[in-house]
């Protein structure tokens, strides 16, 4: 379109509101809009309802429809930027996320080492105390038996010299009872 000779043909005309219909995705210049309301243009003006148009509010409504035409594309534009940033932000919250994940993983997991670890040495202690009490046992055991066994060897000897004793009197007794009969 415009001055390279294109062949296709753009034609616009005023609707019963005096609106301008303008072909979607189309842009046109100010000089191309000149050359369409010249009367000896290719495509030439087709008005309906109560006259013609003149240059001024012509170029008005072109101005308008560019206009929403530009502020819906940056609306376009703002809603998909919009949906980029929701996307980088849900991106950057799943990776936050996922930090904090692993981060309470480790934290777990090094509680769960501790835990394992300080398990670990109350057995090994337990572990030390039961041999202790096993060797104060036996210990308890060799010192019984062998204050059983003295005890043994002394009752034997008390009751040898209580016999030794008693025999000793016996026959003092009767030497007494001899001598004084």
């Amino acid at each position: 379109m415009g001055g390279s000779g294109s062949t296709r043909r753009v034609t616009f005309e005023a609707d019963e509101n005096e609106n301008i219909t303008v072909v979607k995705g189309v842009r046109l210049s100010d000089s191309v809009i000149d050359r369409m309301k010249e009367p000896s243009s290719p495509s030439g003006r087709q008005h309906r309802g109560s006259g013609a148009v003149n240059d001024e509010e012509l170029k008005k409504r072109i101005a308008e429809e560019l206009a929403l035409e530009r502020a819906r594309r940056e609306s376009e534009a703002q809603k998909r930027r919009l949906k980029q940033e929701q996307m980088y932000v849900r991106d950057e919250f799943g990776k936050l996320l996922e930090r904090e994940r692993i981060s309470s993983n480790e934290h777990l997991t090094r509680a769960i080492l501790r835990e394992r670890a300080a398990t670990e040495e109350e057995r090994q202690k337990a572990q030390r105390l039961a041999k202790q009490v096993e060797e104060k046992e036996r210990e308890l055991k060799k010192h019984d038996a062998y204050y059983k066994e003295q005890l043994a060897r002394l009752e034997e000897r008390s009751a040898q010299f209580y016999k030794v004793t008693t025999e000793q009197y016996k026959k003092a007794a009767d030497e007494v009872s001899a001598r004084f009969r």
